[in-house]
Formats: C-alpha cells, sequence, structure tokens
C-alpha cells in the first residue's frame, strides 16, 4: 500500500502545480523553459504510474475490503466510462463542441473514470487510487475553470465533423478498452 500511496503522491502532485502553486510554476518555466517542465512532469509521471500498477497490484494480492460493491454498480461504471472515453478523445482532436461545452474535457474525463471505478470496487486500495483521482480532478477542474473565468478564455466550436470524430474515437477506444484491453492490462473483464 506504501508504493500506491508514493505512486500517487508523485503523479498527483507533478499534476497538481497549477492548482497550488500555478505562480511557482510559471517562475520555473520562465527560467528553465517549457520543455524542461515537461521533462521533469513526464519524469514524475512515469515515475508515479510506475508506482501505482506496482503497489495496486500488491494491494489486490491480498485486499482489505471495506464494502462488497453490488454487481450493478459494474454496469454503472461501464456505462460512465464510456462518456469519459469520448471526453478524452475530445481533449485530443480538432476543435469540437464537445471541448468548447466543458473547457477540460480530460479532466471530466477522468472525473467519471474515478467515479464509475470507485462506485464498482470496494477495497482500500480502490478508495485510495480512485478517491485520489476524483479528489485531484474536483480541484483541477475548479482550477482551471477558474483560471479561463479570469482571462476570459473563448474556445471555438469548432465543426460538427471534429465532434464527430472525437465521439466515435472514443466509443472506439472505449470498446477496444471495456472488451479487450482492460483484462489483458489489468486482469478484470468488465463483461466477463
Amino acid at each position: 500500500m506504501t508504493l500506491l500511496v508514493l505512486g500517487l503522491i508523485v503523479f498527483l502532485g507533478a499534476h497538481s502545480m497549477r492548482i497550488v502553486a500555478d505562480g511557482w510554476r510559471a517562475s520555473v518555466i520562465e527560467r528553465r523553459g517549457l520543455n524542461a517542465w515537461k521533462a521533469a512532469i513526464s519524469i514524475a509521471s512515469v515515475v508515479g504510474v510506475a508506482l501505482i500498477a506496482i503497489g495496486y497490484g500488491a494491494a489486490r494480492g491480498d485486499p482489505v475490503w471495506l464494502w462488497t460493491p453490488p454487481v450493478w454498480t459494474r454496469h454503472l461504471a461501464a456505462l460512465l466510462t464510456l462518456p469519459a472515453f469520448v471526453l478524452l478523445a475530445s481533449a485530443f482532436g480538432p476543435d469540437n463542441r464537445i471541448r468548447a461545452a466543458v473547457g477540460h474535457p480530460m479532466v471530466l474525463g477522468v472525473k467519471l473514470w474515478a467515479l464509475a471505478h470507485l462506485l464498482a470496487n470496494g477495497t482500500l486500495a480502490d478508495v485510495l487510487l480512485f478517491g485520489g483521482f476524483l479528489i485531484w480532478a474536483i480541484a483541477s477542474f475548479a482550477a482551471a475553470r477558474r483560471r479561463d473565468r479570469t482571462a476570459a478564455v473563448t474556445r471555438s466550436v469548432g465543426t460538427p465533423t471534429a465532434t464527430m470524430i472525437a465521439v466515435g474515437a472514443g466509443v472506439l477506444a472505449w470498446a477496444a478498452f471495456a472488451f479487450w484491453l482492460h483484462r489483458w492490462l489489468i486482469g478484470v473483464a468488465p463483461f466477463g
């Protein structure tokens, strides 16, 4: 469990600078450059993900159950992760209406992903992992929206085609993950 917590601190800490220390982040970028900042965050992310994977994997071997979720929560999780994947796809594609509407679709997608998994899993490791990501995503989304309002950010609504591409890519990615990759990477088959 220690590695899981350490990994969460490293990964989420690296991704929390705009929430808790935006001025410091800006000064580091000004002194060292954006590429150096991105390199440092990338290294911290890789280390954090590795620690999370090792820690979570170890915790799954000897789970501490806090509650037993009802079977229907797995179906709810599958349903909630579908829009999470669409939101993620809309963050990376060309300007689209989803990104224009929510502003920060990746963070909103993380919120849905974390909530879905928190509802469907009942171990201490699950609460730490998915609860940690949910709390981070709530704080990150609020901070990003505040920055947008302060800067009077406006976004291009994009085209219907770009929106359809984002939706299609998200649905395809969700299907690939739900029916194949989740079992292969995580060891759990959401639909089997």
